[in-house]
């Protein structure tokens, strides 16, 4: 069953869990820059480890915002070995890119069978404009029922330029149901996109890879 050598939450930091899996094997980092580094998507347990935050993430950003996920190759038990809690998460190209933004919005997978996204801190100006783009597209977003809410100032969501940032927990009922990750995506969008100055449109900086 390809058990893992480690289980993840056993690690202190990032260096425990490089020192165990090999970069290119067991995982690997997609980074895509955007210039101004005004905005950063972040799914820091993407592949197999929440299946789709990557996809997720990567939707909201398009060629528009900055985009960072840790993606899992293993070919099985990628949860248990490299599901690294977000105060231990310091793969450096992450806080590397977040730090330079104004606003990081970081999209987490969570256990429930209610079709919602959680978010952290509803009294955060960036998180409340999510919560009612959310209502607006009749996705239920709550902030209470979920034990691993963020409240750290190292997890990865928190550590942008201002401190603005909204961390989204996603239902295991909602990332299965298409249609609503569809309503998610076009919602946290809509909010991003406000803060985009029309004269001064993203571009790719040459950055855009995948760590293999």
């Amino acid at each position: 069953m390809d058990s893992p050598p480690a289980r993840a939450q056993n690690f202190k930091s990032f260096i425990d869990l490089d020192a165990t899996y090999k970069e290119g094997v067991d995982y690997g980092s997609a980074i895509s820059r955007r210039n101004p580094l005004q905005i950063a998507v972040v799914a820091p347990h993407g592949g197999a480890i929440e299946r789709p935050t990557s996809q997720i993430a990567a939707d909201i950003a398009r060629d528009d915002f900055s985009c960072y996920l840790f993606e899992c190759t293993r070919k099985a038990k990628n949860y248990a070995a490299l599901h690294l809690t977000s105060e231990h998460f310091g793969e450096l190209r992450c806080p590397e890119l977040i730090a330079g933004c104004d606003r990081v919005v970081a999209v987490y997978g969570c256990e429930g069978d209610e079709i919602a996204v959680i978010l952290d801190r509803p009294d955060d100006e960036l998180a409340v404009l999510v919560a009612d783009a959310l209502a607006s597209e009749e996705v239920v977003a709550k902030q209470s029922g979920y034990q691993f809410l963020g409240t750290k100032s190292s997890i990865i969501g928190k550590r942008g330029r201002s401190g603005a940032r909204a961390q989204r927990e996603l239902a295991a009922a909602l990332r299965n149901s298409p249609a609503t990750i569809a309503r998610v995506v076009r919602a946290v969008r809509g909010v991003f996109l406000r803060f985009v100055d029309p004269g001064n449109a993203p571009r790719a900086t040459g950055e855009s890879q995948l760590h293999r």
